[in-house]
């Protein structure tokens, strides 16, 4: 097994018995329960060689046979009930806490996928996340269930099968050590194979589950392109890969309870062969034949139920594994020890020889230099491959820097929490990001301790108020997933409207009227001029017609600032600001 894979499932390991021993009042309970029933349990066959032994002495004619009888009826009944209760008893205590455990796992992967940075979300399918979360917790389940029915009960019926056929006679010992050796070493040669067998298929089935929610959430472009068998035609083979590796890993489970029945067989028929010949002896009774074979039926039950156990355990592990990695992997950007919290007086931002490219090594920012002035309105243009959003992913620390420095107000970006950076700015995406929640509750998301009276306001301000009261559940309508049901103009007077409730020191505005007709962008132009009052102001856009009232325009152009100035002083010049508006205004020449 490779070292990460051995490393990820006991750290998996680590974080469930960390979360179970959260309850150990409860967990020890539940141990010396399980062990106690298990133990109880384990008595029926000496009752039941007791009871044979006694009836093969006993005169059946004899005034007190029936009440011999019962006498032992009674007795095997209590032992029976006996270990019932204690079973019941593990179950309740189970449910007090399985439950509680569950829940906590789910969480803790939660916040774990919540910590990871931009870039993480921008390499993984939303599916696969959402699979890896959910089957951290599930496979608990499969493994406390394997654990506390299979495993720990197993302990228990050995150490009697030990004890009872050691005092029986010393020719056991031997057999017995032997049988466990034989078990041990398959066990151990077969686990290492199985794991790393099992970790494949669930990286296999984490890739179904990405393409799958890839089909699914770009629907319409199938639709629109007619890419319906291509689609399937690529499914099927990621599903086929799945399919291969699932058959060999299941095959091999089989094999190991084929391994296991055969040598517990052996150990059977030998352990029979000596009691048969000590009975030979008369140095043993007819019952210790009925005990035998019920603690070997038990036995090999247990063992069959371990096998399955232990491969639902593998899988489960290889399941948990992958949310592992996650929980275990470090973020890209972190906040630095002792960072304090962003404190904006001016919203003053200053970028500083700023160099930056991305994994490929090309450079997208070069030298970059930039000062904005507090309560500034700027705009930055150029054509696609400038820079303009990193710039603005730069800003909210989506990356960090390798050369340079970003300011506000003096502090620099590295030197603050994240979270209080993001506070100070509010984003208004090119693509609106709704929830698929209730339009209050998108809206709201700008400032959770708004009231009513607020998020009608700042509804009006963006002027989606008007739409949303002419819906049947007004502002309760829910949306949809990514906000499927309202247009695209709609969906961006939401986003708009929530900037607006956050009221952040900083406003973006990435493109954030690229999705509204001219009669709404009309509208929206009145909302955001009330929105940037006494804010610093960064706008990106490709419609020029958008920013020609902004205090002063940025031309960008290979990751480096080669011009500034107004609308018109910017027109008056030959460059590339003058042939970017020449194109939109109507004309048809290229840069």
């Amino acid at each position: 097994m490779k070292r990460l894979e051995k490393l990820f499932v006991r750290e998996t390991l680590t974080i469930y018995l960390r979360h179970f021993l959260k309850y150990r009042f409860a967990a020890a309970a539940l141990l010396v329960v399980i062990l106690s029933a298990t133990g109880v349990a384990m008595t029926l066959p000496l009752v039941v060689q007791r009871m044979i032994d006694d009836f093969a002495r006993a005169n059946p004619t004899d005034p007190q046979a029936f009440s011999f009888a019962i006498k032992h009826v009674a007795l095997l009944l209590s032992v029976w009930v006996g270990a019932w209760t204690l079973w019941r008893i593990m179950g309740f205590i189970t449910s007090t806490i399985q439950p509680r455990i569950r829940t906590e796992l789910e969480r803790t992967a939660l916040e774990a996928i919540q910590r990871q940075s931009y870039r993480f979300f921008a390499d993984e399918f939303t599916g696969s996340l959402v699979r890896r979360a959910r089957s951290f917790a599930t496979a608990y389940y499969d493994i406390a269930e394997s654990v506390m029915g299979r495993f720990l009960p197993l302990i228990v019926e050995v150490t009697f099968l030990f004890i009872v056929f050691i005092r029986l006679h010393p020719y056991f010992l031997p057999i017995l050590v032997t049988w466990f050796l034989l078990i041990g070493i398959k066990s151990f040669i077969f686990v290492r194979r199985k794991v790393v067998l099992d970790l494949e298929r669930a990286a296999k089935d984490s890739k179904v589950t990405g393409v799958l929610s890839d089909v699914i959430t770009n629907h319409l472009n199938v639709k629109l392109f007619t890419a319906h068998a291509f689609e399937r035609e690529r499914f099927f083979r990621v599903t086929e890969e799945r399919q291969q590796i699932a058959i060999r890993t299941w095959r091999y489970g089989e094999w190991i309870l084929v391994w296991q029945n055969v040598i517990s067989a052996v150990f059977m028929l030998t352990v029979l062969g000596i009691l048969a010949w000590l009975w030979s002896q008369n140095l043993v009774g007819l019952g210790i034949f009925a005990a035998a074979i019920l603690y070997f039926n038990r036995l090999n039950r247990s063992m069959d139920d371990v096998g399955n156990a232990m491969r639902r355990v593998y899988e489960a592990l290889a399941e948990a594994a992958e949310m592992t990695e996650i929980i275990l992997q470090r973020p890209d950007v972190l906040d630095k020890r002792g960072s304090k919290e962003l404190r904006v007086r001016k919203a003053e931002i200053v970028f500083r020889d700023v160099s930056f490219s991305y994994h490929d090594g090309r450079a997208v920012l070069d030298s970059f230099n930039l000062s904005v002035s507090p309560k500034e309105k700027i705009a930055l243009v150029g054509p696609s491959g400038a820079g303009k959003s990193t710039v603005v992913k730069l800003l909210l620390r989506f990356h960090d820097l390798k050369n340079g420095s970003i300011g506000i107000d003096g502090q620099s970006v590295k030197d603050v929490t994240q979270d209080s950076l993001h506070q100070a700015i509010a984003l208004v995406p090119q693509e609106p990001l709704l929830f698929h929640r209730s339009l209050r509750e998108n809206i709201i998301y700008g400032r959770h301790q708004a009231t009513d009276e607020e998020i009608v306001e700042a509804a009006k301000k963006a002027h989606c108020h008007e739409f949303i009261s002419s819906l049947p559940n007004g502002y309760d309508t829910l949306v949809g997933e990514r906000g499927v049901k309202l247009s695209g103009g709609e969906r961006q007077r939401v986003a708009i409207a929530r900037a607006i409730l956050k009221n952040a020191p900083i406003l973006v505005l990435d493109e954030a009227t690229s999705s509204l007709d001219s009669e709404s962008e009309a509208l929206i132009q009145d909302a955001l001029r009330e929105l940037m009052k006494n804010k610093t102001v960064i706008v990106i856009a490709h419609r020029l017609s958008t920013i020609m009232q902004m205090d002063r325009i940025i031309v960008m152009e290979k990751g480096k600032v080669v011009d500034t100035g107004t609308h018109e002083e910017l027109l008056k010049k030959v460059g590339i600001y003058q042939k970017l508006w020449n194109i939109q205004a109507g004309g048809f020449q290229t840069i």
